[in-house]
Parts: structure tokens; sequence; C-alpha cells
């Protein structure tokens, strides 16, 4: 069993479910044609699903599948080496996609992510819900950004620190 610690809230669910909204509308605007959200796992998991409902009210209906892509594995910073762990089982050939992460921290990732599908012959939009400038490994940004996080390890709204806290529903820092 862990020890139970504090977690203080950056973002507060009532600001995410806002910006959800803010972000599919964004999307809707684009058209898609025949969307696909992709969702890297696990940490976008709870942005992803929140999204794709507010999308489906932004009158877009998108089809979704998961990538697993580990760069930090059990420790806190990235090991600088993607590893895909699963990978989509669509055609992604002539359609619009976007790629959902958690977090654009070093871009190595979502440029990993971006680049294999856009390969492949997607359409690419990224999405994250937490950028933190300063960090990038590769020069990336991402199309669509929910939040711009200051300089510490978040936990909560899919996203954890050991395989703790993903169950809140806001996105925090756990004070020791």
């Amino acid at each position: 069993m862990t020890e139970e610690r504090r977690v203080r809230v950056l973002f507060d669910e009532a600001a995410i479910a806002r910006r959800n909204e803010e972000i599919a509308t964004a999307i809707a605007q684009t058209q898609p044609k025949n969307l696909l959200v992709v969702a890297i796992l696990k940490g976008s998991f709870m942005f992803a699903a929140d999204l794709m409902r507010a999308l489906h009210r932004a009158g877009v209906q998108p089809q979704v599948e998961f990538m697993h892509l580990s760069s930090y594995r059990e420790g806190t910073t990235s090991s600088g080496q993607v590893t895909i762990l699963k990978d989509v089982e669509s055609d992604v050939r002539d359609r619009d996609v976007v790629i959902v992460d958690d977090i654009l921290e070093s871009g190595r990732t979502l440029a990993f992510a971006k680049d294999l599908l856009t390969a492949r012959g997607a359409r690419v939009i990224t999405c994250c819900l937490l950028e933190k400038p300063g960090h990038r490994a590769v020069g990336l940004n991402a199309d669509l950004v929910g939040f711009t996080c200051p300089d510490l390890f978040v936990v909560g709204y899919g996203m954890d620190v050991a395989h703790s806290y993903r169950q809140l529903p806001f996105i925090g820092v756990v004070e020791t």
C-alpha cells in the first residue's frame, strides 16, 4: 500500500471541460473527412474520451484507435527512446487523423507518432492536453494545446507517477 499524499490542483475539472469543448470546436471547423482519433496510451485516455464526446457535441463523428508508445517506463524523465507497445489497427491512408497525447515535453513521442502516421498516408493534426515549453528535444509544436504547464511533474486526468493518480478528475502536482 502506498502512502497517501496531497495533490495540489493546477487545472480543475471545469477548466479541462471548457478547453475540451474549445478544442473539439477547432477540430470541427477543419471539416475533417473520415476522422480517426488516435489516442496515445496510457496518459491520454481520459482526455481522448472527453474529447471524443466533445467532438460528438460539435457534430463530428470520429472513429478511435489507440497507440501505446513509451519513452518513460517507470521513471519521471524521458529515456529518449520511443518504443511501440501497441500500434493502430486501422489503415490511416487518406484519412484525417488527430493524434491525442497527454503532454508535450521533449516532443519525441508526438514526433514519432506523427512521422509514423504521416508516412502511412494520414493527414495529421497533433493535439496535446498539456505542453511544457523549454524542454523540446525535437522541433515540434502541437497544432492544438489544452494548457501550457509549469515545469512540474503532473498527475491526474490519466497521467501518473509509477501507475498512481491516473483516476483524479483534475491535473495536479503531488506534494511531498
